[in-house]
Order: C-alpha cells, then structure tokens, then sequence
C-alpha cells in the first residue's frame, strides 16, 4: 500500500468518506438507526495506517449471496437446457433455437433499467427484490408445467415456454440483477476498522471488491451445480422435473433472504432521480463557462438547486463509467454463445453417453468458483504488494483480450470439425441430428475455461466499477445500465443467429473474434487514463 495512506486526508466531514474517487456518500446514509452502526469504524483514514486490508462480510451480507446463489442455480439450471430441450422437444431448428435463447437473454438483461427505477424512486431495493422475484418463481413454475407430457401433447408446449421465459422469467431475474449487488454492498459499512496488527486497518472500499467478487464467486456456485444436476434430471427423468428443480431451489433462496430483513440495512428510495439528473444536467448545460474542466461543473454551487456538488461530481463519474460500458455489448455476443452455440458445437463431436453436451457449461462456472478465491487472497494481494495495483480499465481491458484468445480456440476447433469425417461441415444429404464427426468433445474444455477467466476481469469489475462510480441515488440505476449491455449483446446473437446453422457458424465466430480483438485495442487507448485519473483522486484523498 502507497505511503501515501500514512497521511490524514486534508479535507471531508467526520461523517463522509473521503476517498471520492471511489465511493463519496455521507456515512450515516447507510445506517437508518443506531443499531446498525459499526461503532469501531473510522471514517478517514487514520494517520497511523501503513497497510489497508480487506475485512470480514456479515452474516446478513452472505444472506444476500446466499440468495443469489439459489437465483443463479434456478436461471442457469433452466436456461442452459433451452437450447436442447427446443430443437428435441419443440422441434426447432437450431437457428430458431439460437434465436429463441438470445430472446430470453435480451428479456432478461432489458428490465434491468425498470427494476433500478422502482427501487431507487419508490419501493427500495428489498421491496423491489421480493417482488420481482414472486414473478420470477411464477414464471419457473410455469415453466415446469407446460414441459409436462400433457402441455406438449395439448399443443402448450411453445406457447408455455414463451409466456414463461419472457414474461415472468424475464422481467423477473432483470428486476433482481439491477438491486441485488449494490444492495449486497449496501450491507458493508463504510470507513476504517482497526485489526490486532498495529498499522493495519480494514478498508471497506477493499471489502466492497472482496464482497463484488465472493459474489460473483456465489453467482458461479449455484450455476455450477444447476448445471450439473438439471441437464442430467433431464435426460434421464423428464424436462418438468429438470424445470421444478430450480423453482424448488430459487423459493429456498427467497426464504433465507426474507429471514435477513429485520437486520439489513435498507436505504430508503430517493425519489425522482431521474428528473432530478435531468434538471442537473439542463442546469449545467444552461450555465456552461469558459475554462471549465467538464461541461457538468455548470451545475457545481447552483443556488436552489436539489442537488449538491457531490451528487455533481457523482454524475460526471456516473457518465464516464457509461462511456466504458459502451465496449460490452460485443463482449457478451461472445459470451452468450456457451448457452446455444457452444452447445450445438459440442452437438457434432463424439462424447460419452453419460454426458449432456450442454453440462460442459460446468466448466465455466467450476473453474470461476476455483479461481475467484484465489485471485482475491493470492493474486491481487501479491499485485498490490508489488505496487501493481490494476486499475478497472487495464483489468476490463485484460478480460477483453481473454475471451478474444478463446474465441481463437474456438473459430480453430471449428474450422477443425469441418475437417474431421465423417460428415465434414454437416451440408450433405440425409445427415441425422444425432450426427457427430470423429473428434472429442472435451477440446471444448479450453474455451470454457478462458471466457471464465475473461469474467474475473472484465464482468466482475464492471459491476464494481458501475456500484463504484454512482452517487448514492444512482447505484442501482449505473448497474442497470451496466447490465442493459448484454441487451446489445443479445440483440448482436439474433442477428447473428440467421447464420447459426453450419456451416455459417464458423464465419460468426470468426468475425465476432476479430472484431472484438480490434475494440479491445481502441478500449484501452480511449480510456487508459481513467486509471490515472482514479489513482490520482485516492492519492488526493489519502
């Protein structure tokens, strides 16, 4: 750590944090009574402070993952068997099915924008939560039942699926995923802890990293074992068993967050934030003077305004952090083709009978689960040791070059099967569905495993970055906005999904490599002094 963070910061309030980069709220915000105040927290950090560590998380913040963990077994456990379950059971093609699946990634990503507004503007973020996931849990009980034998035999079947996905499913888990990480980071409260080492104190900005990535960790947990055990119920019961399994699991997680509620720490609803950023901005723009540094410091020090300059300074954050997010919807065009195309890949190679194609989705999320434990207490502590601390764009920019490496693998592989007898690139005459060329499955292991890579650095920090960036009444608004860009992702797939078949797909995979390859070069070149611009506030802070 910088020793710099020797010295006491020369500015902020005793009840503000000051590291104003980073996170810049009033303190007692977080605390709505004395209860559930951290008494041992100190607010600036303290002049006898030589290393900062990250601390423990509460008991009511696991509440939280736990959740999480239970949502995340339901949506991937469902969702990783559509791709299938429609072109066996549906009888669609694999195009439609490509279609049909990046439908249910757009549904579910697009109602991230409205859940953030009920929250921030009138419900809260645990009202918010609750409701949108009694939707949720309709919609896979509904989905458990028009897979049943009589829902196909009646004809129910499609129309089941796409009421259920799209509808409920969809609205359901895009209201959840814009509250539940911002609300998890909620329940750590700002400041410095002293630890029994003298010198050293926990800092709550590392805590909120470590929480973002335990997190994620538990995101990929219950998608781990979803996917593990949902394809298999499938393939040897029936479908709407495999469905009922994650409604069952998904009402388990909505039990253990209910039974927090009474010690979470609820931030009430801000009202019209919107309308509030709008009257910022038109005010700002409307006051607009020479030399100033953003266009926004026109509304800095505005006599009668409803805001303050730290909600000023918060927007101008807000609005960077948006200009970076504009690179993500090519990367989730990438990512999303582990739940459809990955899996129509690994359709024409040769496996073992026990295996369900679609399972080696477990890899991803078994080797985030190995991996997230130990870049937090091994790898980024062993960087920020050495003075290598990787600010948000070079790890974005990390995860970029990542996914665009597997993404290589995977355009080659492809390239290969179509070598590979004895149907080549599948386009002969009277080529059953169960066909397969003589090449293993498993050199599908590789891809899997980097785009997992790809997610510690570039899905993981962008949920902090966006919870990071945003003034207090905007958080859940910015991770929405951050969410929404696997809207553009999907909306790339079913575009892209007319040439889904083979052997069209090897162009896809192809052009989406190369492009993403040339962005993540502008990316860094467009925003690599954010990083400066970031470490320079700490060290102003500090």
């Amino acid at each position: 750590m910088s020793p710099q963070l020797d010295r006491r910061a020369s500015s902020a309030g005793s009840h503000e944090k000051v590291i104003d980069g980073i996170y810049n709220e009033p303190y007692d915000e977080f605390f709505p009574n004395d209860a559930a105040k951290d008494t041992t927290g100190i607010i600036e950090p303290p002049a006898d402070m030589v290393r900062a560590v990250p601390g423990k998380l509460s008991p009511w913040t696991l509440l939280v993952v736990i959740m999480e963990l239970c949502e995340r077994f339901a949506y991937y456990g469902a969702s990783l068997m559509f791709s299938i379950y429609l072109q066996k059971i549906l009888h669609r093609s694999k195009p439609q099915a490509v279609a049909l699946n990046r439908v249910n990634q757009f549904m579910s990503y697009a109602t991230t924008i409205l859940g953030a507004v009920i929250a921030d503007q009138w419900l809260g973020k645990f009202k918010t939560i609750l409701i949108f996931a009694s939707l949720y849990f309709v919609g896979l009980v509904l989905l458990a039942i028009s897979s049943a034998d009589f829902s196909i035999d009646g004809g129910f079947g499609l129309a089941g699926f796409c009421i259920a996905v799209f509808a409920f499913i969809g609205f359901g888990t895009g209201g959840i995923k814009s509250n539940v990480s911002s609300f998890m980071a909620e329940q750590i409260p700002l400041g410095y802890k002293p630890t029994k080492t003298p010198g050293v104190y926990e800092d709550s900005k590392l805590t909120i990293e470590r929480g973002f990535r335990y997190f994620y960790w538990a995101i990929n947990l219950g998608a781990f074992v979803g996917q593990l055990i949902c394809p298999q119920v499938a393939k040897h019961k029936s479908y709407a068993l495999a469905f009922m399994i994650p409604a069952i699991m998904f009402f388990v997680g909505i039990v253990i967050f209910v039974a927090g509620s009474k010690r979470y720490i609820k931030k009430k609803p801000q009202g019209t934030v919107l309308v509030k950023v709008w009257r910022c901005m038109r005010y700002a723009r409307n006051n607009k003077k020479a030399g100033q540094a953003h266009w926004l410091d026109g509304a800095l020090g505005a006599p009668g305004g409803d805001w303050d300059d730290e909600f000023v300074v918060g927007l101008q954050r807000s609005l960077r952090a948006c200009k970076v997010f504009l690179f993500y919807p090519l990367y989730w065009a990438l990512y999303n083709n582990m739940s459809d195309n990955f899996i129509n890949q690994g359709l024409t190679m040769k496996r073992p009978d026990w295996l369900s194609v679609d399972q080696l989705n477990v890899v991803n999320s078994l080797v985030l689960v190995i991996s997230i434990p130990i870049f937090d207490n091994f790898v980024f502590p062993l960087l920020r040791r050495m003075g290598l601390r990787m600010g948000p764009i070079v790890r974005i920019t990390t995860g970029f070059v990542i996914v665009v490496c597997g993404f290589i693998y995977v355009t080659v592989l492809q390239k290969i099967i179509y070598k590979t007898g004895p149907y080549y690139d599948f386009t002969g005459p009277g080529i059953q569905e169960s066909a397969s060329n003589d090449i293993s499955v498993w050199y599908q292991i590789v891809p899997y495993a980097l785009v997992a890579i790809s997610e510690i650095f570039a899905s993981v920090t962008g949920l902090e970055f966006a919870f990071s960036q945003a003034p207090t009444e905007l958080k859940s608004v910015l991770t929405a906005v951050f969410l929404f860009t696997n809207c553009g992702g999907a909306l790339i797939g079913m575009v892209l999904a007319i040439w889904g078949g083979d052997p069209q797909v090897l162009y896809v995979f192809a052009a989406e490599t190369a492009v993403l390859g040339a962005m993540a070069i502008v990316f860094y070149f467009c925003f690599r002094h954010y990083d400066d611009i970031l470490a320079e506030q700490e060290q102003f802070n500090s």
